[in-house]
């Protein structure tokens, strides 16, 4: 063996094994039973987007996108969606936190029910909110005896139910970002007498900050699109909890147009959002 040879073999040996090489396979050589559904696969994901595209008011969307129904829908909808946000980012870092780093009876059903509402219809979430927290649900009768609150029909019952389906994506990506991050260094912290919540706001916390970032972009975004737990329970008041996803439906019934430009607002913001995430979501290593 060469000195050279020695040199590689060691450098290996010192990178944990031998390199992997990538490999890249040309298109003549994809078999064609895979390649008619890809192209097909593809199609079918590109054809509705470009319909919008081709179907587009052109002419009119300016003087569409500058009503009085489409800002009030569209400035709702971005304040509620930050706000929906601001509550994943204050309940579910901590509860990321609490799945990853510790140990207690029931963390896989604990981590099974924080990903049901990833799964579970929309409607479905609607009316479940509505059992806890409407006026004669578990808890929202005593939300409203004692406190006087009530959350369904109001801009604030857009809000809950718009983080209680966009928490689980926030959650799932700062739990593998902290799993993914060498505890080490919260132990060192420790041991240099900071307490386990200082090591984790002082240590942890700048180390997971990409994974918060991303988890909050797609929790934004999920917030945003939101339609079935908000129209079930926040009603559709124009102003008050009609978001843009309700005012596309509403639109769709009685102005085609105006539905198609409602819809190509929330495609830019979706593409901007993937924009966004290309550096973690749309390249491979």
């Amino acid at each position: 063996m060469t000195r050279l040879d020695t040199s590689d073999a060691a450098a290996e040996t010192l990178n944990g094994g031998p390199r992997r090489r990538r490999v890249r396979m040309s298109g003549r050589g994809v078999p064609l039973p895979l390649l008619v559904p890809a192209l097909a696969g593809l199609a079918f994901l590109l054809l509705p987007l470009l319909a919008l595209l081709v179907r587009a008011p052109w002419r009119s969307l300016p003087s569409q996108l500058t009503s009085t129904e489409v800002w009030q829908a569209l400035r709702l909808s971005l304040l509620s969606a930050t706000l929906a946000t601001a509550v994943c980012l204050v309940l579910g870092v901590p509860l990321a936190w609490l799945l990853a780093r510790t140990e207690f009876p029931g963390r896989r059903v604990v981590r099974a029910l924080v990903t049901l509402p990833l799964v579970l219809p929309p409607v479905v979430g609607g009316v479940a909110l509505l059992l806890a927290l409407g006026r004669n649900g578990v808890v929202g009768q005593w939300l409203d005896s004692w406190f006087g609150i009530t959350l369904p029909f109001t801009t604030t019952g857009v809000v809950v139910a718009e983080a209680f389906v966009a928490m689980p994506f926030l959650v799932i990506s700062v739990e593998g970002t902290l799993r993914a991050a060498d505890p080490r260094y919260e132990e060192a912290a420790q041991t240099l007498g900071a307490s386990r919540f200082t090591a984790f706001r002082r240590v942890t916390l700048p180390l997971i900050a990409p994974g918060i970032a991303a988890g909050s972009v797609l929790a934004w975004a999920r917030a945003l699109g939101e339609f079935g737990a908000t129209i079930t329970f926040a009603g559709n008041f124009p102003g008050r909890t009609q978001t843009m996803p309700l005012a596309v439906y509403l639109a769709l019934q009685n102005d085609p147009e105006a539905a198609i430009a409602l819809s190509l607002v929330l495609l830019a913001v979706s593409i901007a959002v993937l924009a966004g995430l290309r550096d973690r979501w749309m390249t491979t290593s």
